[in-house]
Parts: C-alpha cells; sequence; structure tokens
C-alpha cells in the first residue's frame, strides 16, 4: 500500500552526549558549579555545554562527551549502537527519559567520578513539532511516523516517534549511525509518511 507523504522536516543528527542532574554535576566538577553555554542547540533552552567527560563501560571507554544543558532531574548518556560495542554496554532504543530496566555507566569528571545505576539508551528516532506543526501535518504526540530520505543511499526510517510540545522546533532527531548509513547531515530534508 502506498505511503501518504504528510509534509518535510529538517534533520538534526545527534551525536553521543550526556545529561546531567545538578547533584552529578556537581559530584563531577564541584559543589555549586554550573555548566557554560559552548553553544545553543535547535530546541529552545537547550544547549552544548564546554564541559565534556569521559565515560567507562566495562570494556573500554570513550573520551571527551559532550554534556547538553540545561540540568535535568535524572542524569541520562545517549550513545549510538556502534558505540555501545566500543564500550561493552547492551543498552535499550528509548525515548528520553525512559530510563527503567537501561545500563548504568561510569562518568568520569575533573573532580570526580559518578557511577550510574541506569541511563544509557540508544535514543528513539524522532521528530520535534510544535502544536501548529503537528496541526499542519495532521499527527498526534506519541503518534508513530516514517521517514523517507532521498539520494544515493536513500532509505524509509519506519518507527519515528513524534513528540509535540509547544517550545519545540520542527527537527528530526537521529544518531550517528542512522544518519551515517543513509547519508545525512544536518539540515537535509526528508519526507514524513504515513500507511
Amino acid at each position: 500500500m502506498a505511503k501518504t507523504v504528510l509534509g518535510q522536516v529538517p534533520v538534526g543528527v545527534s551525536n553521543r552526549h550526556i545529561h546531567l542532574s545538578q547533584e552529578h554535576l556537581e559530584a563531577l566538577f564541584g559543589p555549586g558549579y554550573e555548566l557554560t553555554v559552548r553553544n545553543p542547540l535547535s530546541q529552545t533552552g537547550q544547549f552544548a555545554a564546554e564541559e565534556t567527560l569521559v565515560i567507562e563501560g566495562p570494556k573500554s571507554s570513550i573520551k571527551n562527551v559532550r554534556i547538553l544543558g540545561p540540568v535535568r532531574k535524572e542524569s541520562q548518556v545517549e550513545i549510538s549502537r556502534t558505540d555501545a560495542f566500543v564500550l561493552g554496554v547492551k543498552p535499550p532504543v528509548r525515548d528520553s527519559g525512559f530510563l527503567e530496566g537501561s545500563p548504568g555507566i561510569k562518568l568520569i569528571g575533573p573532580k570526580g567520578t559518578v557511577e550510574l545505576d541506569k541511563g544509557v539508551i540508544i535514543a528513539q528516532r524522532h521528530i520535534h513539532m510544535n502544536e501548529a506543526d503537528a496541526e499542519a501535518f495532521g499527527v498526534k504526540d506519541k503518534e508513530m511516523v516514517s521517514v523517507r530520505v532521498g539520494g544515493e543511499r536513500g532509505l524509509i526510517f519506519d518507527n519515528v516517534l513524534v513528540r509535540v510540545r509547544n517550545d519545540f522546533v520542527l527537527e528530526m532527531h537521529i544518531d550517528t549511525d542512522e544518519a551515517n548509513a543513509a547519508m545525512l547531515n544536518n539540515g537535509a530534508m526528508v519526507e514524513v509518511l504515513r500507511d
């Protein structure tokens, strides 16, 4: 059955990164520490921080993993499947914030270390939309859609989660593995589809 094209969205490629709670930020960088803004991200109020950490799994570690701000209620590490092999962990594919049953990891900062007992995930590919965008596309929050990528390594991503909130900016987020498979760069336009 042919799929219906709902519209186009720009792509944002998400490299491995860390979200920290204030408690863990202070454990890693010292009491009262605040993140330094390096550059704002496309989503309202979100930023890449100057600060980075080492993440250490059972098999090996990865240095210079960027922290994204602002601080959150719970610490979370988002990696690609390739990173998971390197580190020796088996994270589930999850929507951000859904951390139950995910593996932990060691975070190493300049002033201390934190052993997370959970929080490592491979992010569910998703599209951020505000309510006006959702209405224009004819979709609802938490709906699953497909996304078609054109070009030399064109493909269709199924199971793309729609996330609707009024401070969201229209953008599809995928990780580096997904982007590399489809030869996608930041800002590329892709088609949102429904069966």
